[in-house]
């Protein structure tokens, strides 16, 4: 009897192409119409950031060994995968896409983009002052592939990249060193995954403790930083920041970030690129085929996520 393994919709089936040899692929969105086989399903690639039925969808596949997500982030199943399941994230897929936002975020705020922007619509000629990343410090919160991936774009503009995670390591400094760390730091950028840890961590002091006119760049998720503590910091005009992700998500029609001064603001859009889908699936698709051969699985989540 053939494997079998579960996709979210027939794009995703398109994205993987030719399945590998012994493998039955079927399809579900998570609805209550379940198609035949779901129940034999040992292989699930469930639908981007959906956790609304995951308790349900578990109950409907008792055979279940791997769930595969597309994203980097892990928060909403980490924690909820059955006993005997194992899960795997999408590490290593969207950095470069990532990592591309966080350079163009500081290349606007750095260079006033935004405000020749407004000028150009205005019809105004008007030079104005600015900056580079030449020799500017920035600390990345979050050393694993997004962090790496930033740092080696921010060196090619000559800038000196700090890397921060929940423990030191060597070349890494401790989250418990932010507070020495942020005095100095031209820019800080999130890159960390969101735990019961982070949730909240960029607060009010946190922010305070960042020099005049630093920025915040934030690609990580919303819920690390105190939304009405930056809003006070960029309404004061002391720091600048590159949102790409907000709390709350989506952000309503009349939320004062969306008319935040000295605010870059993306909608998640930061793995948002014409290759996303392919490079995603091109790691379902080796996923599916080392689960098939009994192979070691990369990219699994377990331990203090």
């Amino acid at each position: 009897m053939s494997l079998v393994a579960c996709l979210p919709d027939a794009n995703a089936v398109d994205l993987l192409g030719p399945a590998p040899d012994g493998v039955e692929i079927i399809t579900w969105d998570g609805g209550a119409e379940r198609p035949a086989g779901l129940a034999r399903t040992e292989f699930w690639v469930p639908q981007v950031e959906d956790a609304s039925s995951l308790d349900d969808a578990f109950e409907a596949m008792p055979n279940l060994k791997v769930v595969q997500l597309t994203s980097a982030g892990v928060e909403d199943v980490a924690g909820r995968v059955p006993d005997g399941v194992t899960l795997c994230d999408a590490r290593g897929v969207h950095g470069t896409a990532v990592a591309e936002l966080v350079l163009l975020m500081l290349l606007a705020l750095q260079r006033r983009l935004p405000e020749f922007l407004a000028q150009q619509q205005q019809g105004r000629w008007e030079s104005l002052g600015a900056d580079d990343l030449r020799d500017k410090r920035v600390v990345i919160v979050g050393a694993g592939d997004l962090g790496e991936q930033t740092a080696v774009r921010l060196r090619s503009f000559g800038a000196d990249p700090v890397f921060v995670a929940h423990s030191a390591r060597d070349g890494v400094h401790a989250t418990d060193e932010l507070p020495d760390l942020l005095p100095d730091a031209d820019a800080v950028v999130l890159t960390l995954p969101l735990t019961s840890s982070t949730e909240g961590m960029v607060d009010a002091d946190f922010l305070a403790g960042m020099r005049d006119h630093a920025i915040l760049v934030n690609v990580a998720r919303g819920k690390i930083v105190d939304t009405d503590a930056l809003l006070a910091e960029l309404q004061s005009g002391r720091l600048r920041a590159g949102l790409d992700v907000v709390e709350p998500e989506p952000l309503p029609q009349g939320h004062p970030l969306w008319r935040a001064p000295n605010l870059v603001l993306t909608p998640h859009a930061a793995g948002n690129v014409a290759a996303s889908g392919a490079r995603a699936f091109a790691l379902v698709r080796e996923q599916l085929q080392r689960h098939v051969a009994g192979e070691q699985l990369i990219n699994v989540v377990d331990g203090d996520y």
